[in-house]
């Protein structure tokens, strides 16, 4: 263990938190499922279920779904909240709460009718709870510190027990110094599948998922300024911002499910590109089928998920993105005035020969940082990054790519590579004659050759006239 990371884990609490997990005792320790963890940025396979019902299971981009065991027909789970390092995007890292190891935590995966007892260990500097948002449950499993049960002590393990009631795509995260804990990223995604049929849940072969989060981190610095009610400066999908987003690998034909979650202080509008979808779910369960229509925006509103569907048939790397342009940028100062037609000429010289490694920034626009190597401070990112085929993406934050191929086999979830557009198909220079140059507009009461227009107007009638007034 490094010095930096002992030190930042001492602070946290981690170290003395653990020695103080003691307290329950090596008896009721030794009874509990083995907690997992999992420090990797990459997205892990679906998990298989091997025992309890059978169900299909999600792919959570960036992240994975907790193990259980089976104990007495009971599925148990083990989560353990404690301080986390994330890897937002290659270069910065973030010095985050979180469970088991990552933020967001892991997902947890059941089937309706499932008896579920998940057992929480609080590692964590100050006291905890878990809210399982959108569950059905007892009123004293709500998890609402101080209102349906006690906090959970800093070294102290509680334990949670209900039945899965209803399939949905749900969240969990603390009712417990809220502010604080979830802007440091305590937050996890709950999937219920169906028992069974269910006539307005379709079967899908790819069934992705993840939580939109917000950070305010300075730049040079690793732990989030927790007070931030609006002016955030890295908009993530699970903590991850583009380019350090995966992309979402499809065949050709697939039925495709992207699951939601927001827990962020704004709405986001996804914006998928070259399909059309249906929002066939909320955290309220399952859009009946008539009450569905096609768009390719949804709006996902501040602690609300959305289940949306689709048909992968068009061949192509697609983009899917918030459609809030700021939200598509990294480490975005809010004060940079614009600069776009002022003349820098001669400026930059004199600059540079007091700050050197000054560049020009806006004359016209911002397009042109994508392309700089810009120096920047220690753990940040810049403001818009990532190359594809054809140059710079110009994109950050909340962005990543549908890819579609009619060569994916089923199962396989690894990145194809860019497309290989067809002959003709991508958009090319015009090297042909120009275009005829516009007219000008007429003039009123004249037709484009000079002659004389009688013109007739119409006074509107009835809904108070103001003929007389």
């Amino acid at each position: 263990m490094s010095n930096a990371r002992r030190h930042f884990l001492a602070r946290a609490g981690l170290i003395g938190a653990a020695a103080a997990s003691a307290a329950v005792g090596r008896g009721a320790l030794a009874a509990l499922p083995e907690p997992a963890s999992q420090q990797g940025a990459a997205t892990a396979p679906p998990l298989r279920p091997s025992t309890g019902r059978p169900y299909d299971p999600v792919v959570t981009l960036n992240g994975w779904s907790a193990p259980w065991r089976m104990n007495g027909g009971v599925k148990e789970f083990h989560l353990v909240a404690e301080p986390v390092e994330r890897e937002i995007a290659p270069g910065m890292v973030a010095r985050l709460w979180g469970y088991n190891g990552q933020s967001p935590g892991p997902t947890i995966e059941v089937v309706e009718g499932d008896k579920v007892r998940i057992f929480v260990t609080n590692r964590l500097p100050e006291h905890t709870t878990v809210h399982w948002h959108g569950q059905r449950l007892p009123n004293g499993m709500d998890g609402v510190g101080g209102l349906t049960q006690p906090q959970i002590p800093p070294g102290k393990t509680y334990v949670y027990e209900f039945t899965a009631r209803r399939p949905g795509t749900f969240m969990y995260h603390p009712h417990a110094d809220e502010m604080v804990q979830m802007a440091m990223g305590m937050m996890g995604l709950w999937i219920t599948h169906p028992k069974g049929g269910n006539p307005d849940i379709a079967r899908v072969d790819r069934d992705f998922c993840f939580l939109i989060n917000a950070y305010d981190i300075e730049p040079g610095s690793y732990v989030p300024r927790v007070n931030t009610m609006t002016e955030f400066n890295l908009w993530t999908w699970n903590s991850r911002a583009f380019p350090g987003i995966d992309t979402l690998n499809v065949q050709r034909g697939d039925r495709v499910r992207i699951r939601i979650g927001n827990l962020t202080m704004t709405n986001h509008p996804i914006h998928l590109h070259g399909h059309e979808f249906e929002v066939t779910g909320t955290d309220g369960g399952a859009v009946p089928r008539a009450a569905r229509w096609p768009e390719v925006t949804t709006d996902v509103g501040v602690g609300q998920m959305r289940q949306i569907e689709f048909i992968a048939d068009e061949e192509g790397d697609w983009a899917l993105h918030c459609h809030k342009s700021h939200h598509v940028m990294n480490a975005m100062g809010h004060e940079v005035p614009t600069m776009i037609g002022v003349d820098h000429r001669g400026l930059v010289e004199k600059i540079q020969k007091l700050v050197p490694d000054y560049m020009v920034m806006g004359e016209r626009g911002m397009a042109d940082m994508a392309e700089m190597e810009m120096p920047l401070p220690e753990n940040t990112l810049p403001m818009m990054a990532g190359r594809g085929p054809f140059g710079a993406l110009e994109m950050g934050g909340m962005f990543s790519v549908l890819k579609v191929r009619r060569d994916q086999k089923p199962g396989d979830y690894s990145d194809p590579g860019w497309y290989r557009h067809p002959e003709g198909t991508v958009a090319r220079e015009w090297t042909g004659e120009p275009a005829p140059a516009p007219r000008a507009p007429a003039q009123s009461g004249s037709s484009t050759d000079g002659r004389k227009v009688e013109m007739q107007v119409r006074k509107p009638q009835g809904h108070g006239s103001h003929e007389g007034h």
